[in-house]
């Protein structure tokens, strides 16, 4: 049986479940995840990590083709990018793209190319989608497969 690290949380210091949001703005967590997360085995914590890993995943390979990880790896290593090894190499150019999209001009020395629809757009651009759509893929799992639940346990 494999060993696993211990998940830590998603948490990015930007939180809007305080405000009233079922879907967190930072970190794209539900609101009863962030509220309970302490209260989360291992598994828990792998199952709601590997959600958000999968829909960020799915989210920035629609924009970026990853070419060579190893060189991307190395450049965001290099430039001291917090990211997690254990996570897809489309999280990492996130991690990227929201530590320096301003400061890059191209991406071909990150191992990384546009895809077609995407060339001629900034990197300020395609992170701030990333991340709406991130939040949206959230939001419709939520609406979907979450809130009626909640609404059907209160009655």
């Amino acid at each position: 049986m494999p060993v696993f690290k211990p998940v830590k949380t998603p948490c990015v210091g930007i939180c809007s479940t305080g405000i009233g949001d079922s879907v967190c703005r930072g970190c794209k967590r539900f609101s009863h995840e962030v509220i309970h997360w302490n209260a989360y085995s291992q598994e828990q914590r792998r199952i709601i990590a590997n959600r958000l890993e999968s829909y960020l995943t799915q989210v920035v390979a629609n924009r970026i083709r990853v070419l060579d990880e190893t060189l991307l790896l190395t450049q965001i290593r290099h430039q001291q990018i917090q990211f997690k090894p254990e996570q897809s190499p489309e999280c990492w150019v996130f991690d990227l793209l929201r530590a320096g999209a301003s400061q890059i001009d191209d991406l071909q020395p990150y191992g990384l190319e546009l895809m077609p629809a995407w060339r001629g757009t900034s990197l300020v651009t395609i992170r701030d989608d990333i991340d709406k759509d991130f939040y949206a893929l959230s939001c419709a799992y939520y609406d979907r497969y979450i809130a009626p639940g909640l609404i059907a346990s209160d009655a």
